[in-house]
């Protein structure tokens, strides 16, 4: 599973599964702290679609973090003041970088808590389609 897909996964669902994963290597392994979570701003990067040129339109606040497990680094970076989120996302991606054993029995987990979100996001959306107003029936008739 690659980098984006899984940290999307553990950004967006349930924050149960990113404390366990993080736990399990917190307790087998050495994880050394490079860079304590902490808080920053990044650029967000936009294309516009005439000139297909990229352009900055604004910032978002984050907390990121980077530990290392043997020679792997990993790196966390979550919106907002997420300080145990951006730690436990860092470790999660040394795991991964490092290729750690345990790594491998997490896809199902992450496959499903994927499978979780994608449900949710479905009843949000036809919640939302309940509300949409055609206007072409709202026509007075004149």
């Amino acid at each position: 599973m690659r980098r984006k897909r899984r940290t999307e996964i553990l950004i967006n669902g349930s924050r149960e599964i990113p404390a366990r994963l993080a736990q399990q290597i917190i307790g087998r392994y050495e994880v050394k702290t490079i860079e304590r979570p902490n808080n920053g701003l990044v650029m967000i990067k936009a294309r516009e679609t005439a000139k297909k040129s990229l352009f900055y339109f604004g910032e978002v606040f984050v907390t990121e973090c980077k530990v290392q497990i043997g020679g792997a680094v990993g790196l966390g970076i979550v919106k907002g003041h997420e300080p145990e989120l951006a730690y436990q996302l860092a470790v999660i991606d040394a795991a991964y970088q490092a290729g750690l054993d345990e790594t491998k029995r997490w896809q199902e987990e992450l496959t499903a808590e994927e499978h979780a979100i994608e449900q949710k996001r479905k009843a949000r959306q036809r919640k939302i389609m309940q509300t949409k107003v055609n206007f072409e029936t709202m026509d007075d008739g004149e």
